[in-house]
């Protein structure tokens, strides 16, 4: 079934999360991961406010806890860490 990759992120250093955003994009789209909500407009109606928020569409559970623990996601991630708070999660589709 089909999965959803939700990030919400507040970025603390723009320079470091940019260099993130580069390499992650090609790392979800080589496991399959396309984005659908990439920062746009959004109303925060409960819990903690992240600013920035993505959602990227998987064939499955599978493939996006893949990608993220895919050494090319990983490196990426490394501009991330200390550059960002942010929480994610990956939920399946029910349709």
């Amino acid at each position: 079934m089909t999965a959803l990759w939700i990030a919400h992120v507040t970025v603390t250093d723009d320079v470091a999360y940019k260099k993130y955003a580069e390499l992650a994009g090609p790392a979800i789209a080589d496991h399959g991961g396309t984005f659908i909500a990439r920062g746009g407009r959004y109303v925060q109606l409960e819990g903690k406010e992240r600013p920035r928020n993505v959602v990227a569409r998987f064939a499955s559970v599978e493939d996006a806890v893949a990608c993220y623990h895919s050494t090319a996601y990983q490196a990426a991630l490394d501009h991330a860490r200390g550059a960002s708070e942010r929480e994610l999660m990956v939920v399946e589709v029910t349709e």
